[in-house]
């Protein structure tokens, strides 16, 4: 039998490549043979595939240049009717679970009037999962001139007590996050004196303020 158009179905088609569905009483050996297909060639292109539903074959086969078939591969060679279903189907399904936790670290005011050889007490608020803040003295340089303290922070406070360091100016207190230390707050600035048993009399001179009065021991 010649070439029936009612027996072609494409079942995928871009612009580079097809797939096409034939199905006919014909025998493989005639469908495959050159010219079978001379109505319809300039729909095939080199490389698209077919799957050929013949008497006595289902293959699939590829097509070159003509167009003419390649050897192809025989999927059965009894052959009942075929039902080809073009869909597709493309579902994604994304679940993103966001929590803000929020931290935050508040230092209360510094006490006015620091003394030499003395302590500070330090007091800080803390919200969020925070359970210990590092507490540190640190000068203009920004380096560290009294030990630091690991404090663990209890109902939501953190307090504590440094030793205040040498006469001075330019201090600041540091508290951060243990395990954070990028989550930080600093005090102001702050001066340390020297405490009153460091006046003295020198040649029989009082050691006088701006003001004129005497400054006692």
């Amino acid at each position: 039998m010649p070439f029936a158009a009612s027996g072609l179905t494409p079942l995928i088609q871009t612009s580079g490549f097809s797939m096409w569905r034939y199905v006919t009483s014909d025998l493989r050996a005639d469908v495959a043979a050159t010219g079978y297909f001379a109505t319809v060639a300039s729909q095939f292109k080199p490389g698209d595939i077919m799957f050929l539903q013949a008497a006595d074959a289902l293959a699939m086969l590829p097509l070159r240049a003509g167009p003419a078939f390649g050897p192809g591969v025989t999927l059965d060679g009894a052959v009942t009717p075929l039902a080809a279903v073009r869909s597709a189907a493309q579902r994604f399904s994304i679940t993103q679970a966001v929590g803000a936790v929020v931290r935050s670290i508040v230092l209360a005011p510094l006490v006015a009037g620091f003394i030499a050889g003395t302590s500070i007490p330090v007091s800080a608020q803390i919200n969020g999962p925070i359970s210990q803040v590092v507490v540190s003295v640190r000068n203009a340089a920004g380096q560290n001139v009294v030990p630091s303290q690991i404090v663990t922070v209890t109902g939501g406070f953190a307090t504590t007590a440094v030793a205040a360091p040498p006469i001075g100016s330019g201090y600041r207190i540091r508290i951060e996050d243990a395990l954070d230390p990028g989550l930080a707050t600093v005090s102001r600035s702050f001066s340390v004196a020297p405490g009153a048993e460091a006046l003295q009399q020198e040649s029989g001179f009082m050691i006088l303020m701006e003001s004129g009065f005497a400054l006692l021991r």
